[in-house]
């Protein structure tokens, strides 16, 4: 049987995980608490829905949510084999919770050491069940120099990629200053991941009923992956990867019809960067992303590059399969053949982050 992986867990920071690790300069502003209120952030993180998982629909409330209640799973590592064997998984690619809303924090330095603490935390937490769990690190893109150094002390640490805030400090990442960089991620072997909600775009006015914000949360990875493949990245870098993570991915078809579409017809007007090949071409080869209960992404597999796609349990956050994903993965899966099956559950994701 295909040990399954969830290309996109998160674990729930403890208490003590910036404020134990983070440079002396910033100790007194480091995130801390039971509900992480953050200087230089408009709203508290709401830890009700980070650790929701396997709550009824009835039961979710952004906060009133003590840390101790929460799932242990997300910060002690012996219980997080529990919650994957209760899931049927193997192993999860993990990436932060409160490190997610820090990608919009404005003061990069801040940031960058906050980044800094929790990836020798996640490196510790991973380093108990390494065949297991494997961490992603984060960088604040304060620079392209900066972000080099954070790569490879990422690497040094034996995690398995790097999360990339969805806005950097200086030019956004079409522009070519940014090639030394993503040539040196792909020396390493690292895929760059944006995470649904970590662009300031996200947190933009919602228009209409609150739950319309839902609707509004996949957009900046949309706009990310714009900006590679119009700003001709992947063309001046064809080995390298971006996982757009937690945006689901049954609207890949018609947003790669659109984007052909959009240069065939309107280039010279809206200038883009020269492409050699179709936009289409360029998502099907550079583009991964990874769904939970998305039936949709399984439906138009053959509309997509089927060995881009990876399945996520999303755990322990509020939009988790957990503890149900076998049961909906019979259901959404039940079309595929054995070999795609594989390539979404394990071998796509292991291939993308290194795992044996």
């Amino acid at each position: 049987m295909t040990p399954i992986i969830s290309a996109d867990s998160h674990i729930t920071e403890a208490p003590g995980t910036y404020l134990d690790r983070i440079d002396r300069r910033f100790k007194d502003r480091a995130p801390r608490g039971d509900l992480f209120v953050i200087e230089g952030l408009d709203k508290p993180i709401p830890m009700g829905l980070i650790a929701a998982a396997g709550k009824s629909a009835e039961e979710l409330a952004m906060f009133n949510a003590r840390f101790e209640d929460m799932h242990r799973g997300g910060w002690d590592p012996e219980a997080r084999l529990d919650d994957q064997d209760r899931d049927g998984v193997h192993g999860e690619i993990l990436y932060p919770t409160v490190g997610m809303m820090l990608c919009n924090h404005p003061d990069f330095e801040y940031k960058q050491a906050c980044f800094d603490a929790y990836n020798l935390w996640i490196a510790e937490y991973c380093g108990v069940h390494p065949d297991r769990l494997f961490g992603v690190g984060q960088t604040a893109m304060r620079s392209v120099e900066a972000g080099i150094a954070d790569l490879q002390q990422i690497k040094r640490l034996g995690l398995r990629g790097v999360m990339m805030p969805g806005d950097p400090a200086v030019a956004d990442y079409h522009d070519p200053i940014y090639d030394p960089f993503y040539e040196a991620a792909i020396d390493l072997g690292f895929p760059l991941s944006f995470h649904i909600l970590t662009s300031t775009q996200d947190q933009a006015r919602t228009r209409g009923p609150k739950l319309n914000a839902f609707m509004r949360i996949i957009r900046g990875c949309q706009d990310i992956i714009g900006t590679f493949i119009f700003g001709g990245v992947f063309e001046r870098h064809p080995r390298l990867k971006v996982v757009c993570v937690e945006a689901d991915a049954g609207w890949a078809p018609h947003f790669m019809y659109r984007m052909d579409h959009a240069y065939d017809r309107h280039r010279y007007w809206l200038p883009s960067g020269t492409l050699t090949k179709k936009p289409s071409e360029y998502f099907r080869e550079n583009v991964y992303m990874t769904f939970q209960d998305d039936w949709s992404a399984f439906q138009v597999k053959d509309l997509c590059n089927i060995r881009r796609l990876l399945w996520a349990n999303d755990f322990p956050h509020s939009d988790s399969t957990w503890p149900n994903s076998q049961a909906l993965l019979a259901q959404h899966a039940a079309h595929l053949t054995d070999a795609e099956r594989r390539l979404v559950l394990h071998d796509n994701v292991a291939e993308l982050f290194g795992l044996r």
